[in-house]
């Protein structure tokens, strides 16, 4: 059970640092790109309080969807970087965000 605290509160703080960041990204693409990127960041974060209050198959059907929302939410990040909304370090940071929620996201995986 701490593990699942872990994932949640690592998946608060790239919440709390990937909003100010993507306010400043262009106006133009607000309703698009940006606004997919946070929805795929929120919905991870659903799908992992969905499946922390289930258990069995539902559980892992909701881990599941949480794994296809980290898999946007990383694309949409790339493409962030690659038009130059992130830094090299800024985006730097964020994988590494990414990556530590994913491997703790594939652990409780296995575990169920």
């Amino acid at each position: 059970m701490s593990d699942d605290m872990i994932i949640l509160t690592k998946t608060f703080d790239l919440l709390a640092w990937l909003g100010p960041r993507s306010e400043k990204f262009p106006k133009t693409y607000r309703l698009t790109v940006t606004q997919r990127l946070m929805n795929a960041s929120l919905d991870f974060q659903e799908a992992l309080f969905d499946a922390l209050s289930q258990g069995g198959t539902t559980r892992q059907r909701h881990l599941r969807a949480a794994d296809a929302h980290l898999n946007k939410l990383r694309l949409y990040l790339r493409l962030a970087h690659r038009w130059k909304w992130l830094n090299d370090g800024q985006y730097r940071h964020v994988s590494g965000m990414v990556a530590e929620i994913g491997r703790l996201l594939g652990g409780w995986i296995k575990a169920s």
